[in-house]
């Protein structure tokens, strides 16, 4: 199995990327599953329905989420509908979703960090624990892990916490592609952060003007997503699954720049 999975999608910019550079991608790697992180699609701030419609469309097969998957209100009932959509699984129980599905033979989990994030979240760790004890009541052939969160050294903790537990440990949230692709030394694919798909002349993903603004006045000010007109980027990485074993043989950059 071959599974391809998505840096942050980030507004109009980035969904168009994604669907002009992700079929290529799927027939050139031989791709079974998508999994994209989504919560930016929605002009850099959560989702909607005709959003997630649209990367399903391209050829997502799971959209997860993060930080920003509630700021469309209008969504969050679809949270817990048919679509195949994940939130982080450490937010609060009674919290509107899920934090984990199967896609047949695969399980796909994911998890905030609370490091420099949003307060008022379980331990990653601890419910990475029980969620990965739920699935040995019927274990699936593989399980990748989407952990969206700001601190680096979070990240790789848990891809040490979880080596040999899971297949793929992958970052998403910071937008910035990092180059640590490895297998670590019990089986599992890790990567600090995905990156992300969308413009490449931005502050991850943003109007410079807009986030330069921010950091000169200390003043509140509205974060637009950069113009699509420049080049775009498309980050994410190819992980390669042992069918007998449910561990990584291997993980990819997948980075390609098309002109907007």
């Amino acid at each position: 199995m071959r599974v391809l999975m998505v840096g942050d999608v980030v507004g109009k910019p980035g969904r168009r990327v994604f669907k002009e550079v992700l079929p290529q991608v799927r027939a050139e790697l031989g791709i079974d599953v998508v999994v994209v992180n989504g919560e930016n699609a929605a002009a850099g701030f959560g989702l909607t329905d005709a959003i997630a419609d649209e990367l399903l469309d391209a050829g997502a097969t799971v959209i997860s989420g993060g930080n920003h998957t509630f700021d469309q209100r209008d969504f969050v009932p679809s949270l817990d509908g048919e679509l195949p959509l994940l939130r982080p699984a450490n937010y609060p129980e009674g919290t509107p979703g899920r934090g984990m599905m199967r896609v047949g033979s695969l399980a796909v989990l994911n998890l905030q960090g609370r490091v420099f994030m949003p307060e008022g979240l379980d331990s990653p760790f601890t419910v990475a624990d029980r969620l990965l004890a739920e699935l040995e009541l019927d274990p699936p052939k593989a399980i990748v892990v989407d952990f969206h969160t700001e601190a680096t050294s979070e990240q790789a903790a848990l891809g040490w916490y979880l080596d040999g537990r899971v297949t793929a440990v992958v970052g998403t949230h910071t937008h910035v592609a990092t180059a640590d692709t490895r297998i670590l030394p019990q089986g599992t694919a890790f990567v600090t952060d995905l990156g992300m798909t969308g413009p490449v002349n931005s502050i991850i993903g943003s109007k410079v003007s807009d986030v330069l603004t921010r950091f000169l006045t200390a003043l509140p000010h509205r974060l637009n997503v950069a113009d699509g007109a420049g080049p775009l980027q498309f980050n994410a990485v190819a992980i390669d699954i042992d069918d007998l074993t449910g561990l990584a043989t291997g993980i990819q950059r997948v980075d390609r720049v098309i002109e907007g």
